[in-house]
């Protein structure tokens, strides 16, 4: 009977260097690709923009090919990202600071403005629902902008 040697060397050295090889370059390809879209939706939008001010009254989105609605949060994930947030903040913070710090959690690209626009509006939204089931509470700054704290 014959055993088969299942490594040639004891401590899977070459192993372990190739998959961390491997892992560095779909690391690089997958933030050249974020890049990138985050580019081309910022080139949307000043076409968008572009397109208005040469008075162009159409409907954009009816243009556009039909998408699968895109989840971008699971049930109760958004609500739980912002509550992790509110836990470590020392001071209000505004429905802005939230989702750039939301976003910097799950290493998605902070300077696709549109993503952070949509969204704020999202963490507003969940934090006036939050506010009506007395969860949070609201305070405004000097400005009148709204600013969020856990309601102790």
């Amino acid at each position: 009977m014959t055993t088969a040697r299942l490594s040639r060397t004891e401590d899977f050295t070459m192993t372990i260097s190739g998959l961390l090889t491997k892992r560095a370059e779909l690391f690089n390809e997958a933030e050249r690709i974020r890049d990138r879209l985050a580019e081309i939706k910022n080139d949307l939008g000043a076409l968008d923009r572009v397109l208005g001010s040469l008075g162009y009254t159409g409907d954009l989105d009816a243009a556009m090919p039909r998408q699968k609605r895109e989840v971008i949060f699971g049930r109760g994930e958004l609500t739980k990202a912002i509550f992790a947030e509110l836990r470590h903040a020392t001071a209000p913070v505004s429905s802005r600071d939230i989702a750039r710090e939301i976003v910097a959690m799950r290493g998605e690209d902070a300077r696709d403005r549109k993503y952070i626009a949509d969204l704020t509006r999202r963490v507003s939204k969940a934090l006036r629902q939050m506010r009506e089931e007395g969860l949070v509470r609201s305070v405004a700054d000097a400005k009148g902008n709204l600013q969020w704290e856990r309601r102790t």
